[in-house]
């Protein structure tokens, strides 16, 4: 059988202070955290899904190493909190 298509998703990338709650009011809790906009990232970004940077756009070199990522999908409970230790 075929794949129901997902829902879009929402993303933020780069978040690391307060303009990650910033952004949760305006625009609500991401699904997926990327901790850089790198290649595994940029990958990630479906049709119609919503990228909120925390700096810069898409048009921003990749990162030269990869990060991993934090997947809502993963974790029980609230939604995490970038801003604290990696």
């Amino acid at each position: 059988m075929g794949e129901r298509p997902s829902a879009p998703s929402v993303h933020y990338v780069g978040f690391r202070d307060d303009r990650y709650w910033n952004a949760v009011r305006i625009f609500g809790g991401p699904r997926v955290i990327h901790r850089r906009w790198d290649f595994y990232a940029s990958r990630d970004v479906g049709p119609g899904d919503v990228v909120i940077f925390a700096e810069g756009d898409e048009t921003q070199p990749l990162a030269d190493r990869n990060a991993t990522d934090i997947d809502e999908r993963w974790l029980p409970g609230p939604p995490p909190d970038p801003c604290g230790d990696d």
